[in-house]
């Protein structure tokens, strides 16, 4: 049976500096750099580590309010995808430059 996708409205790319507070704390800072460095959505479970499903669910909310992220439905999976192309249209290299950083400091 083929995936499918049920997706809510997606936020639209926020300014820079909303973007930038986004990214600027470590679990979320994380989140992100998993989600970039995959080539597909991720599930949320796979996106973090040592905290709660709640505290998750809050970060995820950041993310998706900047319009970094888009949640998904995979088969009943709740999943999130990086907006790369998205935030790059708007914020040209940014993304890259952050995921690179974070690369870098996570090895």
């Amino acid at each position: 049976m083929p995936d499918t996708y049920d997706t809510p409205a997606v936020a639209p790319i926020a300014p820079l500096p909303t973007v930038l507070v986004a990214l600027q704390d470590p679990v979320r800072l994380e989140m992100v750099r998993r989600l970039g460095n995959a080539s597909e959505p991720l599930r949320c479970t796979a996106l973090y580590d040592a905290i709660s499903k709640s505290t998750a669910a809050y970060h995820f909310k950041i993310l998706r309010l900047a319009g970094l992220t888009e949640r998904l439905t995979i088969d009943g999976q709740t999943c999130q995808r990086l907006r790369l192309a998205e935030v790059d249209a708007e914020l040209p290299g940014l993304l890259d430059a952050v995921l690179s950083a974070a690369n870098r400091l996570s090895d």
